[in-house]
């Protein structure tokens, strides 16, 4: 703009400032068997409501362990899934091998298999989230469980019951559900619900608020009602207990994953949580890639990323009275010695404090002596 005569001019100029979004994180991926056997085989179909999936892979006389649990889902404040109908549970493991359909479908951050919950069901899921890294698989129980004290030892083997493998990538939640269809009741597996409930917690709270001490929708019974000295047992070793309370009705009443009690992401939310600020990151930082690799790139990164941290802070996300108690963000010379530079590499120190649930709530009362 040329200026000729005198006045006030105002020029538009980019701050350069490349805000980063946060990932979704409530998008679900199921797989298993449809009621419509041959409808969309192998072949991962976007569900936006559960009329949606009627039409696509429903048979109004027929229910499957996949059509209750994208049921539940949508009862329970799920927005949209996917759904891979595999015709056959025995081809789960080969559909969650590497470069399978789920895999090009960047958008999911959950996975279930409904009611398929064999050793290798459940290895087949972890594996598939924690090789992709994005996204939290959710494990059903076994149909019936004899004794609870099968679920406290890691299973071994297909012919030796047990609980699931360890893993920050899964949740596992028991007992099954007792729903009804207006005519008979029956037993479901939970994972469908827990995702519908799990996309609910998100959008009304946010991804690091445990999906807990919440109700299930369209749920009027439990195969098996706890106790809490039965919670005792399971919750230890990472198993979910879905309870029913007399004054309350029937909650979610836990928030961990299947990763060992002394892990720093034996929580899900910590888990989800993390998940969303690395995926969140790494998609908003991809115009780094073929900058010079300078001071001002360097400076470009930490403002960027330390914005976008600063934001999950301020939401709550993340502990801390301050932000350096929150996060750090380190991009310098420190970090990006000569042969990084020489290597085409540029490397950024994050580290952050994520909040973790309040697990347990100890009240520590006592009796006031008598003032005179």
């Amino acid at each position: 703009m040329s200026q000729l005569s005198p006045g006030v001019y105002v020029l538009e100029q980019s701050t350069g400032a490349r805000p980063i979004q946060s990932v979704g994180t409530s998008t679900a991926a199921f797989v298993g068997v449809a009621p419509k056997k041959t409808a969309h085989v192998d072949e991962a179909i976007g569900v936006a409501n559960w009329t949606a999936f009627q039409a696509t892979f429903g048979d109004k006389d027929r229910s499957t362990d996949l059509s209750d649990a994208v049921r539940g889902f949508f009862l329970n404040g799920g927005s949209y899934c996917y759904v891979l109908n595999i015709a056959d549970p025995k081809k789960l493991v080969k559909t969650l091998e590497p470069d399978g359909e789920l895999d090009r479908i960047d958008e999911i951050a959950i996975v279930a298999a409904p009611g398929m919950a064999t050793l290798a069901d459940w290895n087949a899921l972890i594996g598939h989230c924690e090789r992709l890294g994005d996204r939290v698989a959710i494990l059903d129980p076994p149909g019936k469980v004899k004794k609870l004290t099968e679920l406290t030892s890691v299973a071994t083997a297909p012919d030796k019951p047990g609980g699931p493998p360890q893993s920050s990538y899964a949740a596992f939640y028991y007992p099954r559900l007792i729903v009804s269809d207006g005519r008979n009741q029956r037993t479901v597996a939970p994972s469908g619900f827990m995702a519908g409930a799990w996309a609910r917690t998100d959008a009304a709270r946010g991804v690091h608020k445990a999906p807990a001490n919440i109700g299930l929708g369209g749920v009027i019974g439990l195969e098996h009602s706890l106790s809490r000295s039965e919670q005792g047992l399971l919750n230890p070793k990472g198993i979910n207990v879905i309870r029913a309370f007399a004054d309350r009705g029937i909650l979610v009443w836990g928030a961990r994953t299947t990763d060992d009690a002394a892990s720093e992401y034996r929580y899900l939310p910590v888990r989800r949580l993390m998940n969303q600020i690395k995926e969140s990151i790494e998609e908003g930082t991809r115009w780094v890639v073929f900058e010079p690799n300078d001071e001002t790139l360097w400076a470009s990164i930490r403002r960027d990323v330390s914005a976008y941290l600063r934001s999950q802070w301020r939401a709550g996300a993340l502990q801390g009275a301050s932000e350096s108690e929150a996060f750090f963000v380190q991009c310098d010379a420190e970090t990006n010695t000569p042969d990084d530079i020489a290597a085409g590499r540029v490397v950024v120190r994050i580290g952050v404090a994520p909040v973790k649930p309040a697990e347990f709530v100890i009240f520590q009362i006592g009796q006031m002596s008598e003032v005179a």
